[in-house]
């Protein structure tokens, strides 16, 4: 029941999808109205299939249908009901099934917020688009990541449950959906890019149209990025919290082509310039995100994450080639009218800043996309397995990294058109003698590493001109009688707070791949260790039987206070024990305790692995301020009169609510 259910639900999302099109398609071509409005029972038939596909799945785990195959291979009678639940999204077939349910979430969303204008052809071909992307997926679910497909042969009793080292920490029930809903989020100002390069109008009006969604969905990439670099640092146990690995790539190659579109927007918007680049770039974030999964999702690459190999690798590749044709044949088509009105006047000038930014971030991008890709591209070419390492990544990003901290601070604090040296020097004075200062204290403390000399400095040069441009803000509000926190929300000054959460996390990575230490110490109960002015007391070892696991516990008391008990973990399926750390969290460092090798006997000697890390929860409260700034650019800010004329929120009133920029 559960299988028909679930397949028919898929059937009926791709009938809807290919039905929506059809209608939309013609009702645009030939001025059909009625055709348009009807694009709402295909929407609202989308979202019953996503929904009810997905619900059929959730029921058939939490029944334990071991008749379905997805069930038989990650459902479990002895998971807890949270990882039980999180199955749902812990291989191919169900990840494909989220990220239907999340676009089908996003068109429902697209279509409420524009109910009042399904006649204005952008609207329309972008749900075209849209529509176009949901039944892929949904064909997807009907062939290569059919996630209803019965079991051959003999039904099981039982399952293994999902991988161990995803059921090892409730992250796991919260990172993938937040991710996956910004990943997908992308979709929407991607199709409003093809819906402008279609009707002809590559004007601002699209632009400004999809300002907020496109920060919802950078906002739920950077958190969904943080938790799961959170989660790999909670669970896999070497000490870390970014690796590198694939789908990590995967991940932040968009973030950073969406980061970069954030910013040039700006540029036109204000002066009209960097149109075809600002298409480009947010079609390149989708793009990317199409590419990601066929990385992560295919089994081309090695990945901690990746799934099995699968037919849904070459129709992923297919659909990706078919966006680069289609998205480089409409921008040849509209050339002409891409041309932007305005010139760079000054090489020292906002807008010549964000140029250089992007070209760093696109540098970026390249560097990790390089990196990702060239195992695949060597093997393809000779045959021969090969692998892009740590040294690579950290050796070609870390100059760039620090270039985009330099830049953080000076494009917002430059004029628009031209800068002059007075100007300079009175929004830069404070921000720079900030970074001057901190580089003193730290070589007075002992620090001599260039690099993260440079990181600090730089910071805290950008932390302080983000800080200087808030506190202006917040005196000019309560100037004007309004609360302080007025002045500090808006899209630029929101965009500064998250400015600051980039250099908090910029410091925290810096100092903890800096100055980390780690060693292993074997103990007998009672004895101690010392590494980096923390005490390690080993108190002994106990097991623990749960319902899907057995665990050997140690006790480990750090610097005479707190006990805190890392772990091995055997779980019926798995070939080797799974490590679960144990972490005493501070402001300035953390102590990192692994259970590498249990006792053999009670009273035996066991291996501690203990690693002291400086300033790794930095990294977790970046990302809570990259979240509160992104809310804060959210909201409406303080209005100000324009000082340069623009036609922009006028053509944009008939697809957008216009709002008011925000002073810089």
């Amino acid at each position: 029941m559960t299988r028909a259910i679930g397949h028919s639900a898929a059937l009926l999302g791709l009938l809807c999808a290919v039905g929506g099109v059809v209608f939309l398609v013609t009702g645009l071509v030939r001025d059909r109205r009625d055709l348009i409005r009807a694009s709402w029972t295909w929407v609202w038939g989308i979202v019953i299939a996503a929904v009810v596909g997905f619900g059929a799945m959730e029921f058939a785990l939490l029944d334990h249908d071991f008749s379905l195959k997805y069930v038989a291979d990650n459902g479990s009678r002895s998971t807890p009901l949270l990882y039980t639940i999180a199955s749902a999204w812990s291989a191919l077939e169900g990840s494909i099934l989220l990220w239907v349910l999340v676009l089908a979430a996003y068109i429902a969303a697209v279509a409420l917020r524009y109910r009042s204008r399904h006649s204005d052809p952008i609207f329309g071909w972008a749900l075209v688009v849209m529509l176009v992307v949901a039944g892929f997926f949904f064909a997807l679910l009907l062939g290569p990541a059919d996630p209803f497909q019965a079991v051959k042969g003999t039904i099981p009793t039982d399952g293994p449950g999902p991988n161990p080292l995803l059921q090892n920490h409730p992250l796991m029930a919260f990172h993938p959906p937040i991710l996956y809903a910004g990943y997908v989020g992308f979709t929407v100002p991607f199709a409003f890019a093809i819906a402008s390069l279609v009707t002809g109008r590559v004007d601002e009006a699209w632009v400004l149209a999809m300002r907020r969604w496109t920060l919802v969905a950078f906002g739920l990439l950077s958190v969904g990025i943080i938790l799961g670099a959170w989660w790999s640092y909670e669970v896999l146990g070497w000490g870390g919290f970014w690796a590198w690995d694939p789908v990590e790539n995967a991940s932040f190659l968009p973030w950073l082509t969406a980061t970069a579109y954030l910013h040039s927007v700006l540029v036109q918007e204000r002066r009209g310039m960097l149109r075809v680049w600002n298409l480009s770039l947010v079609t390149a974030t989708f793009a990317l995100t199409i590419l990601g999964t066929f990385l992560t999702r295919s089994g081309v690459l090695d990945s901690v994450h990746s799934f099995t190999e699968s037919g849904i690798g070459p129709l992923l590749l297919g659909f990706f080639a078919v966006i680069v044709v289609v998205v480089c044949g409409l921008l040849a088509w509209r050339g002409d009218a891409l041309r932007s009105p305005g010139t760079i006047d000054s090489p020292v000038s906002r807008e010549a800043a964000f140029l250089m930014n992007n070209l760093l971030f696109a540098a970026f991008a390249f560097v990790v996309l390089l990196g990702t890709v060239f195992p695949l591209i060597a093997e393809a070419l000779n045959n021969s397995r090969l692998s892009v390492g740590r040294p690579y990544f950290d050796r070609m990003t870390g100059p760039i990294g620090l270039a985009l901290l330099f830049f953080m601070a000076v494009a917002p604090a430059l004029p628009w058109r031209k800068a002059s040296k007075g100007v300079l020097r009175q929004r830069l004075i404070v921000p720079a003698w900030a970074g001057a200062f901190t580089l003193v204290v730290l070589v007075a403390f002992g620090v001599h590493s260039l690099g993260a000399l440079l990181a600090f400095g730089l910071g805290a040069f950008a932390g302080a001109a983000a800080l200087r441009q808030l506190v202006i803000a917040a005196r000019a509000s309560r100037r004007a009688g309004e609360p302080w926190w007025r002045g500090v929300s808006g899209r630029a000054n929101g965009g500064m707070v998250v400015h600051i959460g980039v250099v908090v996390i910029a410091v925290g990575f810096a100092a903890s791949m800096s100055f980390v230490e780690r060693n292993e110490f074997r103990l007998r109960p009672g004895e101690s260790a010392s590494l980096r002015g923390h005490r390690v007391t080993y108190l002994g070892s106990d097991t623990i039987e749960y319902p899907n696991r057995t665990s050997v516990r140690a006790s480990v008391r750090i610097d005479g206070d707190r006990v805190f008990r890392p772990a091995l973990s055997t779980y019926p399926f798995a070939t080797q024990a799974i490590g679960t750390p144990s972490v005493r969290g501070g402001l300035f460092d953390d102590v990192y305790l692994t259970l590498v090798a249990a006792p053999t006997s009670r009273g035996g000697t066991a291996v501690i692995g203990v690693v002291v890390t400086p300033l790794v929860n930095w990294l977790w409260a970046g990302g809570a301020i990259i979240a509160i700034g992104t809310g804060l650019a959210l909201v409406p800010g303080r209005r100000r009169r324009p000082t340069e004329p623009s036609s922009a929120p006028v053509i944009a009133a008939a697809i957008a609510e216009p709002e008011t920029p925000v002073p810089v």
